[in-house]
Parts: C-alpha cells; structure tokens; sequence
C-alpha cells in the first residue's frame, strides 16, 4: 500500500490517563487525513538511560500509559465506525522493560523488580540486544480507542469495547484498525507505543519506547462494530520466522492455568540452554514470544502453547 505523508503533528504534551467523553478535543481531524501522533512511553519518560530497579518504585502508577488526545474526528457519530490506518512509525530508539512486582501473568513467582533498558536501531531495522539475545523488532501501538459512551473517567489499564490498552502486536505499520464509535467526534487518543511484543505480553511490559506514528483516519457510517476488529496487510511473523521456534504447552481444564504452565516451561527451557536468570527469560518471553490457544474443542481439556523463536539465540 503506498504510504501518506501526515499533514501536521499533534504533539504528545497534550496527553491524558483515562477515558472521559467530557475532555475537551486538542484538535479536529476531517476524514481522510493522514496526520503525526507524538507518543509517550508507557511510563510517560519517567525512564532514563541511567535509571536503575529502583526507579521502578518510584513511577507514579496513576500516570501509566498516557495517550496523546483526544482529536474531534468531524462528521463521526455514535453509530459509525473510526477507520485507523497505521502509515508509518518513527521510533526514538530507546526503550524500557520490567518486571514489576505484583504485575504480569507470573507475578506471583517473580516478586523482585528488574529493569532492562534497550538501545536500538531508532529505523527499527536492527533486532535490540538483551545480553547475548538479539530481539527483531515491530514498532506498533499499545494504546488506541475512542471515548466511551458512559460518563466519568474511566481507567487507561483495561481493554474496553472502544479499543484502549489493546497492546495487540499486529497493529504495526499498514494495519487498519476499525472501533466503534460511542460519542459524536469520536474523541481518538493513541499511545503506548512499543518497538516489539510478544502476543500475550506475559510479564506485563513489551520494549516500551516513545515514538511518532502516522496514522489516516476515515470513518466508516454506521459501521460501527460490537468490539475493535483489524486488518493486516499481510503476514504478521515474518520478522520471527525465519529461525523456527521452539514451543511448550500447559493442558488442563482451566485457560489461564494452561497458559502458565506453558510460559513457564518455556521460561525454564531458556534458562537450561542459555544460562540466563530465570526473570531475564520472563522478559524476553514478553518481548518476543507469543501465546496461543492451540485448541479449546477436546473436553475437559484445553492447549495453550507458547512459542519461542529461534532467531533471538541463533
């Protein structure tokens, strides 16, 4: 698909931390127009390249995944869908992950904080380095949805109907994204961009990084969705694949059980063949491996594997 070029930049000081269809839009947007959302991290720059474990105590919790908006999409109401084409992404080049205590889907085995800063190849080209593994990157967005019908601020952590924090790996460059809209305007806010994710972000954080993205934005008469849909423009691993993968299940009657248990067999795999410590594979299995429902039809049990690729190690 060709690519547009963004008519303006709508710059990311003018953020905010929940869904509330009463926030004054910072801009309008017409359909069709292709603009530049400057995005914070999800810790909003409280990171450095000199920051340490420690610093991950002091992040204000109620500040976590700002979004830059909202922007008064002219001509939606509720009823229509808003049509988000991802045209392209400018990273900074610089990222954080973590293990936050009380955070992820081990928390209750990896209660010590730990912090890996990243330094990367700001066009994204070059895999990120974590020791001796090497993690290919897709810049993509975290965060995107629409005000919600219902009045008062609602919390940025959750998913929602309307999009939000949907940190779906796939909604990288060329993807188009579909939400429904709840409010006249629509009110867009996007952010929490990340340079790579595994699917399922399993200890809580992907390589969160700053970065800009250009995004069109359309919108479709009552076209509205029940929940957020996507479109890819094609393959969606192919910066993974080319290795192979090594895969671990968890069987069992419960999903959430059944995905633990793979992640964790996956953890302690790579901590056999790699020497690495058992937190630091946690991490990676959140930046770059990928959980998936393997089967949920052979009662009373269900698979849930996790796979690994191959190319970080090789």
């Amino acid at each position: 698909m060709a690519q547009r070029h963004a008519s303006r930049t709508i710059h990311s000081r003018q953020h905010h931390f929940g869904w509330d269809n009463s926030l004054a839009p910072i801009a309008h947007v017409v359909p069709g127009e292709t603009i530049e959302v400057q995005c914070l991290d999800a810790a909003g720059g409280h990171y450095t390249e000199t920051s340490t474990a420690e610093d991950i105590a002091r992040m204000d919790t109620s500040r976590v995944n700002p979004v830059t908006g909202p922007l008064f999409v002219e001509g939606a109401k509720p009823g229509d869908a808003l049509r988000v084409t991802f045209q392209g992404f400018e990273p900074s080049g610089f990222g954080w992950s973590a293990n936050i205590p009380g955070f992820g889907l081990l928390a209750d085995e990896f209660r010590e904080p730990r912090l890996q800063l990243w330094k990367y190849d700001s066009t994204a080209r070059q895999p990120a380095l974590f020791g001796s593994a090497r993690v290919p990157l897709k810049p993509f967005v975290g965060t995107i949805g629409v005000a919600p019908a219902e009045p008062g601020r609602h919390s940025i952590i959750p998913p929602r109907a309307v999009g939000g924090n949907l940190d779906v790996r796939d909604l990288a460059i060329g993807a188009q994204l579909i939400l429904p809209v709840a409010v006249e305007g629509a009110l867009l806010s996007i952010g929490d961009t990340h340079a790579a994710q595994g699917d399922g972000e399993v200890c809580g954080t992907a390589i969160e990084s700053a970065m800009k993205v250009a995004v069109t934005i359309d919108v479709l008469k009552g076209e509205a969705p029940k929940f957020p849909r996507f479109k890819t423009p094609g393959p969606v691993t192919r910066h993974l694949d080319f290795g192979g993968y090594d895969v671990t299940t968890g069987v069992g009657p419960d999903l959430m059980t059944a995905a633990r248990d793979s992640v964790r067999a996956m953890i302690d795999l790579q901590v056999s063949r790699h020497a690495i410590a058992p937190v630091d594979a946690y991490i990676l299995c959140s930046v770059c491996g990928d959980l998936r429902i393997s089967e949920l039809v052979d009662v009373p049990n269900w698979v849930v594997s996790f796979y690994f690729p191959r190319c970080v190690f090789e």
